[in-house]
This record gives structure tokens, C-alpha cells and sequence, in this order.
């Protein structure tokens, strides 16, 4: 199988290509179908086998199709740390080049408060975060989930084996009922 066989925008599969892949990882292969198709999922895979661009790809696909409404993300990833919610960001910069106006913001502990304010402020199509600072602007106000149409726990078994479940109940609370769960 290849990556055009996976019915993904054209803009993606060229950011794809560009970034040097060509064929899906079995993770990849499994997912991919499964969170276009609205489907909550539990993905289980080794470290470096793509579970980012399983659900990132898709991810762009189904943004791409519509805006953001003014401070709702409508897709919200939970990280267990401030470095790997860094590093999906940067797979979004990397395979959501060629979508314009697809708005990410990043929003964890051990880094000001400002430049994560203003972000918050504008119309967000994904907000990745870590559940302690989501939870702070959530308090403030300043971080409105109403809109949430995905919702991914990425690293999920590692946020859990950290103590983050009463976050993740506290933060889901505010989420719509009707959304698509994906557990990496």
C-alpha cells in the first residue's frame, strides 16, 4: 500500500512525499482509515513506528475542510510532556504546509504565559497541550473546548502511569459528547 491509497488531500500526500515517505506503517496503514472514517480508536505500536502521522494526517485531512470558530479548537491533543507536545507541532508544520490558514497552538507547563494567551485568543483549528497548563487556562477562561470534534490521548498509557487520570476525566467534562476519541 501507499500513502495515495489512503484517500488523503492532495496537499497532505505532497507534504508526504515531500518529507521523503512513500509507503504507510502498518500503524499507519490501520489508523489513517479508521480516524477519517470518525471512528474511536486504540492504536498500539513500538516508539518510531508513526503513530504521530496516523493521527495527524487524518487529522489535517478532516480540518482542511472546514474553519475554526473564534477560540474553540476543534481537535485537542493531551500530551503527557512539554517536549512531545513540541514535537507534534512540528509534525503538523511539517505535513500541514500546504493547507493555509490551518491554525495549531501548543499550550504546556514551563513556558510564559503570553505568547500561549495570544494564541488562544484567535480562531484555533488544534490546540496541543499538556493536561496542568490546559487546565490553568481553562480556569481563566481563556481555553474554550465546546467545540472539540477530536479528541487524542497521545502517549495515553504513559499520561495514565503518570497520574494524569483525573485530569483527563476533568478536562474530557468540558468536551462535547458527540466526538471521536483516538488512544496512541
Amino acid at each position: 500500500m501507499t500513502f495515495d491509497e489512503l484517500s488523503l488531500d492532495p496537499r497532505i500526500l505532497a507534504a508526504v512525499k515531500a518529507a521523503g515517505y512513500t509507503t504507510p506503517t502498518p500503524i499507519q496503514e490501520q489508523g489513517i482509515p479508521a480516524v477519517l472514517g470518525g471512528r474511536d480508536i486504540t492504536g498500539i505500536a513500538q516508539t518510531g513506528t508513526g503513530k504521530t502521522a496516523a493521527f495527524v494526517l487524518p487529522m489535517i485531512h478532516k480540518l482542511g475542510q472546514g474553519r475554526a470558530k473564534a477560540r474553540m479548537p476543534r481537535s485537542l491533543i493531551l500530551e503527557p510532556t512539554r517536549e512531545l507536545a513540541i514535537q507534534v507541532a512540528k509534525a503538523f508544520t511539517v505535513y500541514g504546509r500546504h493547507v493555509q490558514g490551518l491554525r495549531v497552538a501548543t499550550v504546556v507547563g514551563g513556558v510564559p504565559y503570553g505568547a500561549q494567551l495570544s494564541a488562544l485568543r484567535g480562531p484555533l483549528d488544534v490546540l496541543i497541550a499538556t493536561p496542568g497548563r490546559l487546565m490553568d487556562h481553562m480556569a481563566s477562561g481563556k481555553a474554550i473546548l465546546s467545540n472539540v470534534e477530536m479528541l487524542v490521548l497521545d502517549e495515553a498509557d504513559r499520561m495514565l502511569d503518570m497520574g494524569f487520570i483525573d485530569d483527563i476525566k476533568h478536562i474530557a467534562s468540558f468536551l462535547p459528547e458527540q466526538r471521536q476519541t483516538v488512544m496512541f
